[in-house]
């Protein structure tokens, strides 16, 4: 009998769910992020990043190929014993823990400033645990439908925006490569980093019903996810100067500020109350690995519990500190550099391990 077959994912669950977790605080930055580093040829920067984590994302379901029903968890525990395989899981689980931190703060940051800017920062935590607890306690099948839902619930979005082309100024991406191919090799760092998320396969490839599919599921998720950045960068590069863009924090949510109507005036707090739910997509899946993966640690099979109280730390620390904008660009530094070497350094790492021990049981076979 597997040992994830009651959490089993369909192939679409798999794909809206790799793609809600990489669709995140980056759709509301990255325009600005590019602009800042290669002007308004940053969209082109966007393909190196889709084409880096393709690759990785390929390397990482054809190496689940040889343990289909473990997660890297069990992988490590087989291939690097007991202790070591204990302090991989915690280190699994700091990264997926800092990760939920760090959207959470995010999040609450983004709330704070457009909608609730008089509400105090740990209430509108303890509002975002409660749904979070009631989606991801009922494990990873419940995330993946929600994941799915999600993203039929939002696709009205894209036509909404594109009402802001009728303003659009498409000089502004001419010449095109206008200071070379430098400033965008050097922007592929910040694309590169928004596609993290295709992370989950080291998780969730056990999980999937036909697995015959993973590596053409994970490449339709981070097509998906290439396709809302470069629509998002498109749109705001023709809409906003050069050097306006650079100037706003968010400049996703300051275009939809100025998408108006005759019966609506603020869109944006339409747009951003159901950005939320895209934004939950990202974070559940990483509060669910967290717990997880403390779950695995201490042989319990309910992560309930631990999920209660990881939710409550989160609320209490959000009631004792604060962030400021500042710690926030550090705190999500921090997560960049260690998602970086997680999921683009630890498949290559992990590689050679479980290459050789295939090689060493086909040597047994023969």
């Amino acid at each position: 009998m597997k040992k994830y077959a009651y959490y089993e994912l369909s192939v679409l669950q798999y794909i809206f769910l790799i793609h809600g977790t990489q669709v995140g605080i980056g759709v509301l930055t990255i325009p600005r992020e590019l602009a800042e580093q290669a002007g308004t040829d940053g969209w082109i920067s966007l393909f190196i990043g889709w084409a880096a984590a393709v690759l990785v994302s390929l390397v990482t379901t054809n190496m689940m190929k040889r343990y289909p029903d473990k997660t890297i968890i069990d992988i490590f525990h087989l291939l690097l014993g007991k202790y070591l395989g204990k302090v991989a899981t915690i280190l699994m689980g700091m990264y997926f823990a800092i990760a939920s931190i760090v959207f959470i703060a995010n999040t609450t940051a983004i709330i704070n400033v457009w909608i609730l800017s008089q509400t105090p920062a740990y209430i509108i935590v303890a509002l975002f645990a409660i749904p979070a607890y009631i989606v991801v306690q009922g494990g990873l099948r419940v995330i993946g439908r929600y994941s799915e839902l999600v993203f039929y619930l939002t696709l009205w979005m894209p036509f909404v925006l594109a009402t802001a082309l009728k303003d659009a100024h498409w000089l502004h991406f001419l010449p095109l490569i206008k200071e070379g191919w430098m400033p965008i090799l050097t922007a592929s760092k910040t694309t590169v980093l928004s596609f993290l998320g295709f992370e989950m396969a080291y998780f969730i490839y056990p999980f999937l019903q036909k697995k015959q599919y993973a590596s053409v599921g994970i490449v339709v998720a981070n097509t998906l996810t290439l396709l809302v950045y470069l629509y998002i960068t498109i749109i705001c590069f023709a809409f906003f100067c050069p050097d306006e863009i650079v100037e706003y924090v968010w400049p996703t949510l300051t275009l939809w500020k100025v998408i108006e109507y005759r019966f609506l005036e603020r869109v944006d707090i339409i747009f951003l109350a159901f950005y939320l739910f895209i934004l939950s997509t990202t974070a559940f899946p990483y509060l669910y690995f967290t717990v997880f993966s403390t779950s695995q640690l201490f042989n319990s099979r309910d992560h309930r519990k631990h999920l209660w109280v990881l939710l409550t730390l989160i609320t209490v620390v959000a009631w004792v500190y604060t962030p400021s904008f500042i710690d926030l660009k550090k705190m999500t530094q921090t997560w960049s550099f260690v998602g970086m070497i997680f999921a683009y350094v630890l498949p290559l790492l992990a590689w050679g391990p479980i290459w050789l021990s295939k090689r060493e049981a086909g040597g047994k076979e023969a």
